[in-house]
């Protein structure tokens, strides 16, 4: 198994592959500026809320061209 990938927020990173929910996933696939969330799923109120905040931000992300 490779080593896990730590970007922090700015960080442009390589093209990946994952499986998801709705299939594969490719990054090289999107061919734009995404925001890339990952939720670890811990049934955890903090953890609402940081996705509450995330949520909010949606207007910004598309106004930054994301």
């Amino acid at each position: 198994m490779s080593e896990p990938i730590s970007p922090s927020a700015g960080d442009l990173i390589s093209p990946f592959e994952a499986d998801s929910t709705a299939g594969r996933f490719s990054l090289a696939d999107l061919k734009q500026t995404l925001v890339l969330y990952f939720y670890p799923k811990d049934n955890t109120p903090g953890c609402t809320t940081q996705s509450v905040d995330f949520r909010d931000q949606h207007e910004a992300f598309l106004s930054a061209g994301a």
